[in-house]
């Protein structure tokens, strides 16, 4: 039973002010989620920036051993001040991630194919709910593959997913996949990223692109998405263009970079890390960025 000795009246009700919890959610698209799906959101998106630095590291889930990525447990703990959010596959954050790190996780649960393959559009769920709640995921990534042979598999697999995360309150990310034939015209991010946000993700993970025949493409994509976007990084640039890609992609509406190679192929990697931290959530320039990289590097 409860002491009710010194037990105190309550009163301090300030009725003159108004509630204050009683503003709009700051991530796009989600103000009609419940509590779960909006505080996982906040644990990916900065509250004060609204944006993320997200870092994937779940290359080997089809790739296997990958360049800059050979010592997982080497490589991840020396990026993580700079990082919001890691993205990879349950066995290496299991094994090579400290479960003490306060960082958002972003669990890759699809997968089926290998660079052995011609054709990667073909994967399934390996992944089930159950395993991503009991990794405290707050967010379950899947790749889709619009326009390719495994398209129908690929939304299939996101639809599975995305019902198990609005039964767990568990956000999914829609990774834009684009094959070797694919053309990376606004046409075809326009009709994928949209295909996918309709589906019902709470964030989608595409590329920056510029098209010549479109020069506003890149923000009409952004614009016609109702979640944020996530740009990828794509293939290892110069460090001075990968940072003007990532001004790009913010100053284009983008609500984050997942700088995978980007950042772990560079020769000065904790350095990228930083300076795409400035862009992100300091309003850097690239030439800023680069600026401060290179005082980084020679310091």
């Amino acid at each position: 039973m409860a002491d009710k000795d010194g037990l105190k009246v309550a009163k301090d009700y300030h009725t003159e002010i108004p509630f204050g919890n009683n503003s709009a959610f700051y991530v796009k698209g989600a103000n009609n989620l419940d509590w779960g799906m909006k505080k996982h959101l906040a644990n990916i998106f900065d509250p004060k920036s609204g944006n993320t630095v997200m870092f994937a590291f779940d290359h080997g889930y089809f790739m296997g051993s990958t360049a800059g990525l050979e010592r997982l447990d080497l490589v991840i703990p020396k990026l993580m001040p700079s990082i919001d959010c890691l993205m990879g596959t349950r066995g290496a954050l299991r094994t090579c991630v400290p479960p003490e790190n306060r960082k958002a996780i972003a669990l890759r649960v699809s997968s089926g194919s290998s660079m052995l393959n011609d054709d990667l559009s073909h994967e399934v769920v390996a992944v089930d709910v159950a395993d991503a709640i009991r990794m405290n995921a707050d967010c379950m990534a899947v790749q889709t593959f619009i326009g390719a042979d495994g398209q129908l598999s690929s939304i299939d697999n996101l639809s599975q997913v995305i019902n198990a995360g609005f039964k767990y309150s568990i956000p999914t990310l829609g990774v834009v996949a684009v094959g070797k034939e694919m053309a990376r015209t606004s046409r075809f991010f326009k009709l994928a990223t949209r295909i996918i946000a309709e589906m019902g993700v709470q964030l989608v993970k595409t590329y920056y692109f510029e098209d010549p025949d479109d020069p506003n493409g890149f923000e009409e994509v952004v614009a016609a998405c109702p979640v944020p976007i996530v740009v990828a990084g794509g293939k290892k640039l110069p460090e001075k263009d990968a940072l003007a890609m990532a001004y790009k992609s913010i100053q284009g509406g983008a609500r984050g970079l997942d700088m995978g190679r980007n950042i772990f192929q560079s020769p000065h990697s904790v350095e990228m890390a930083q300076a795409i931290r400035r862009i992100v959530h300091e309003g850097y320039t690239d030439k800023q960025a680069y600026e401060f990289y290179q005082d980084a590097i020679h310091a």
